[in-house]
């Protein structure tokens, strides 16, 4: 699962040059000597892209590849490589609010100027902005990611689900209070910003308003809503069936299916009431990606397989051994990502209004460190009402510190 938890301007900045030819999977490297390169990915990835990788060296005849875990999970990318970059892998996989804190310590380069232009005609909108950090992209986007609502359909309806009143007054919605990646939207339903409208201006934060203290009233009244579940194990309530629908990622979704068999269903969030306001209820995007490590010594090898293993083949094993969400413009409208209904839900919810794209400033990790505590301590009642103002306050101020 992806839990999005994210350092000095390096070293100058190195082009890989790489050809559009290489990006298609179509060439094979002209270096003579034998380049041995090393890719992250999480564990349950390590099968699939071995596969992948081992077609890339069919192509690639003098690159050899050793696929391994991340240490401690892409989520953590940021930290694991800055232990030692030269000792890190040299294509590692990475969410996209880590891009500008990795940029910025200078374990990561902009992509050469043909993969750039690639990046961006080929691959949906959304993707190409989710790795660029300054204006320049700096990974190779391979999946969407995007919470949904997943329910048992023979509790609730298609119509239940719409309006989160109707879903909690006729079943239980199991979520997490304490987790920011799934509650801090609820934020920008209410009408606020986190970091400007583009998420990459450090003083564009408006959640100390009006606006933000009905998001917390939102949380406080959840706390007593019968038909909403403080839980951290979500799947395990659905299993036992104190849970009828809960809020949760692509990631998920095949332990889903194997919980709720021929009951399984999946929408896009419900509306919510926040403010007075009947409004739709919002979503962190996430874009994954592979990036390569700046640290390499075989820079456009490395880049070369950067590039493989974030084509449409590969995106759609992804997508069929993982349900990961393509981004690929082709992938994603090829047959078997349009008769997905996780897919559907997950492309649904990407668009504007429904989500919004999360930030890659280096302030994150303050962000996320910070985010949680306030959620949980408003739903819990340990933060009173006379102190949402001063605690929002509080907060915009920390994320702000250079």
């Amino acid at each position: 699962m992806k839990i999005w938890k994210k350092l000095a301007l390096a070293s100058t900045v190195v082009l890989v040059g790489l050809s559009a030819a290489a990006c298609s999977n179509n060439s094979s490297s002209n270096n003579s000597k034998s380049n041995k390169l090393t890719l992250w990915v999480d564990t349950e990835q390590v099968p699939y892209y071995k596969s992948i990788a081992k077609d890339f060296t069919k192509t690639h005849k003098n690159i050899s590849v050793r696929v391994v875990q991340s240490p401690n999970g892409s989520a953590n990318a940021k930290t694991d490589v800055g232990k030692d970059p030269s000792k890190a892998a040299d294509v590692f996989e990475v969410p996209n609010d880590q891009l500008g804190q990795m940029a910025e310590a200078g374990y990561i380069n902009p992509l050469s100027p043909s993969d750039t232009k690639k990046i961006k005609s080929d691959y949906i909108d959304v993707a190409s902005k989710g790795v660029e950090w300054k204006g320049k992209v700096y990974a190779y986007p391979y999946a969407q990611q995007a919470q949904t609502l997943y329910y048992n359909k023979s509790k609730l309806s298609a119509n239940d689900v719409k309006d989160w009143t109707t879903l909690t007054s006729k079943g239980v919605v199991g979520t997490d209070f304490t987790n920011a990646y799934v509650m801090w939207p609820v934020f920008f339903s209410a009408g606020t910003q986190l970091y400007g409208k583009n998420g990459e201006n450090l003083h564009g934060s408006n959640f100390a308003s009006e606006k933000g203290v009905n998001a917390l009233k939102w949380f406080a009244e959840q706390k007593h809503n019968k038909g909403v579940m403080q839980t951290s194990n979500a799947l395990n309530q659905l299993k036992k069936g104190n849970a009828t629908a809960i809020l949760d990622g692509p990631w998920n979704a095949a332990n889903i299916k194997k919980i709720l068999g021929d009951n399984f269903a999946v929408a896009k969030y419900p509306t919510i009431n926040v403010g007075g306001k009947n409004v739709q209820m919002e979503a962190f995007l996430g874009i994954e990606g592979f990036a390569v490590n700046s640290h390499t010594s075989n820079a456009k090898a490395a880049s070369q397989l950067a590039a493989y293993i974030t084509n449409k083949k590969a995106q759609l094993i992804a997508h069929k051994e993982a349900g990961q969400i393509p981004v690929l413009k082709s992938a994603v409208n090829s047959q078997a990502v349009k008769s997905d209904p996780v897919a559907e839900a997950v492309i649904e919810m990407a668009k504007p209004g429904n989500s919004v794209l999360q930030p890659k400033l280096p302030q994150m990790a303050a962000f996320w460190n910070g985010a949680a505590p306030l959620i949980s301590g408003t739903y819990d009642g340990k933060i009173k009402p006379a102190d949402y103002m001063s605690q929002l306050q509080k907060f915009e101020k920390k994320i702000e510190k250079k």
